[in-house]
């Protein structure tokens, strides 16, 4: 038999043939999909081993949940939303996220983050992952995902405060880190 290019798979056959339990397109799955969802992996980690840890549980409960994506939305966004709750589950073991007062936070918002628009993405990535867990994990979760603070805080089980404060404080340490690179340079 011959063997079938991974980009000739569509999706709905790849989504059956998984369902079926074929292992050849349990393979092409995890080959489409792993290397964007590493790179989720890696945003909201420190670094690649647990990155690789947040990768292989993301897969289990793609796998194990498969039956439950009923089509409504992209196959990819569903799979991203897994690998990004899976993430935040990681981290929410791993980590306690503690409230600023309103005073603090609104400090922390005046300042200006122009500096980043001079950073490669790849410069701005690595200070991200500099970042504390619940820093980071909030940061992604309403810089880059989009998601408002009363979803961030839904989903992680925080307070909308505690949300808004956890963001206010990434923003001061990336700009702290920021800073600090200047005067290295």
């Amino acid at each position: 038999m011959p063997s079938v290019s991974n980009h000739n798979i569509t999706e709905s056959d790849l989504i059956k043939g998984c369902l079926d339990g074929n292992r050849r397109m349990q393979e092409h799955l995890y080959q489409r999909f792993s290397s964007k969802m590493y790179a989720v992996c890696l945003r909201y980690s420190g670094n690649a081993e647990d990155a690789q840890d947040i990768l292989q549980d993301g897969f289990v409960k793609i796998f194990k949940n498969l039956h439950m994506f009923r089509g409504d939305g992209s196959f990819e966004g569903w799979i991203r939303r897994i690998f990004v709750n899976t993430a935040i589950e990681y981290y929410r073991k791993q980590s306690n996220l503690y409230p600023i007062t309103e005073s603090h936070e609104n400090q922390l918002e005046t300042h200006e983050l122009s500096a980043f628009e001079t950073l490669s993405m790849k410069d701005l990535m690595n200070l991200i992952q500099r970042l504390a867990p619940g820093y980071r994990t909030v940061f992604n979760l309403y810089v880059i995902e989009g998601y408002s603070h009363q979803e961030i805080a839904d989903m992680m089980g925080i307070s909308e405060g505690t949300s808004k404060s956890q963001l206010a404080r990434a923003k001061g340490s990336l700009q702290n880190m920021l800073k600090a690179n200047k005067t290295l340079s």
